[in-house]
């Protein structure tokens, strides 16, 4: 990579160290300027006017996200966040009372307390597959799991937000196929720092979002949805009329692709962006960036181990581009601040975001860095020599 044309590329480098791209990444020049371009066309034409002028531009933004996950672009649908994704995608899963959804120990906050919430309304049970000693989901209990209760869905994390654990996705995918059961990944934290393959992880629903390791702008996001869901009959709870037609006075059609989980009103501006961010990371190459940012956090783990009083929270075989670490005598409240002050954004996660993980792991919260392939080795060295002052 060229690194000194990627940072040129990117205006906030000149402001701020940015190690907080699981929260949301600095948007790159291209995708900027189309989001301008397109806002100044929609004030001075109209904003159906300018939807129509743009709409085969806008719809190669299927094209290259079903590039971007190896997919169709019949299976991609546009959606305003991962968590939207993710809802819609549960919202067509036909759960009644007493069936049985296994989640992980790692979930998303927002997707645990959504599926409590179905507890509360519908009587959904809820059953939490063990985790390995290295803090993945246990295969082997999940397999006992899924003979024992006959799941109607498995929810899985890829990443939680709380850790850089990397989920075993494609084997949870092995696993649910062989017992016909309905399958939903978050990959929110995941898509755009490593390969999210739909064909090798054999989910029925990937929900993702554009902020973080896309590179996107906020308030975006898509839902993949496979050929076995669709061909299911699989909808949301409650389309409109970009999802379906209305055909006569009591009934309706959904259209055929993963389309149906769209809602028509959407922001082109931010629906070009995401065309652009996607053009980016496939012209760059998924393989290229993970292995930019295992450099980046070999080094920050290195060097944070090293400093007394901080301990290193991450777990599994092999930790993503998400770094999370307690320090000896420190509080939460505060701790953004000071490193933004500094000119560094750095991230913290209090343990109502991982309720299970953290009561394991003995912590209340912990610091967040994430690194991405635009941060330069000098940007992490500050990092670092911030911290020692921090903790001295």
């Amino acid at each position: 990579m060229d690194l000194n044309s990627l940072r040129k590329e990117t205006p906030g480098c000149s402001n701020v160290i940015h190690l907080n791209n699981a929260g949301a990444a600095l948007m790159p020049q291209p995708v900027i300027e189309i989001i301008q371009l397109y806002l100044r066309e929609e004030a001075e034409h109209g904003g159906y006017e300018t939807a129509d002028k743009w709409a085969t531009e806008l719809s190669v933004f299927y094209d290259t996200a079903a590039q971007l996950l190896n997919t169709r672009s019949t299976n991609i649908a546009y959606t305003t966040s991962a968590t939207d994704a993710y809802n819609l995608a549960l919202s067509s899963v036909p759960l009644k009372r007493d069936d049985v959804v296994l989640l992980s120990e790692n979930d998303y906050p927002s997707n645990f307390i959504t599926m409590l919430s179905l507890q509360k309304r519908l009587g959904i049970r809820l059953e939490l597959v063990r985790n390995t000693p290295s803090g993945e989901i246990d295969l082997e209990d999940l397999e006992r799991c899924m003979k024992q209760f006959n799941p109607r869905l498995v929810s899985l994390s890829h990443v939680p937000t709380s850790s850089g654990l990397v989920q075993p996705a494609a084997a949870v995918g092995e696993i649910t196929r062989r017992f016909d059961t309905f399958y939903l990944l978050d990959a929110c934290q995941s898509v755009g720092q490593m390969p999210v393959d739909a064909a090798t992880i054999q989910a029925d629903f990937i929900s993702g979002t554009f902020r973080k390791f896309l590179r996107g702008p906020r308030g975006t996001g898509f839902l993949y949805v496979s050929d076995r869901a669709l061909h299911e009959g699989m909808e949301p709870l409650m389309p409109d009329l970009r999802g379906a037609d209305w055909i006569s006075q009591f009934n309706y059609q959904p259209r055929i692709d993963a389309k149906r989980f769209e809602l028509w009103e959407k922001s082109p501006a931010l629906m070009l962006g995401c065309r652009e961010a996607l053009k980016y990371v496939l012209q760059l190459g998924i393989r290229e960036i993970e292995a930019r940012n295992a450099l980046l956090c070999e080094y920050l783990r290195t060097e944070l181990a090293a400093l007394p009083g901080v301990h290193l929270m991450d777990k599994g075989a092999h930790p993503c581009s998400i770094v999370t670490f307690s320090v000896d005598g420190k509080e939460e409240a505060g701790t953004r601040e000071h490193f933004r002050n500094l000119g560094i954004n750095i991230h913290t996660v209090a343990k109502n975001s991982a309720v299970i993980d953290f009561q394991e792991k003995g912590v209340d919260w912990v610091m967040r860095v994430s690194p991405h392939y635009y941060n330069a080795e000098i940007e992490l060295e500050r990092f670092i020599e911030v911290m020692n002052e921090w903790i001295s």
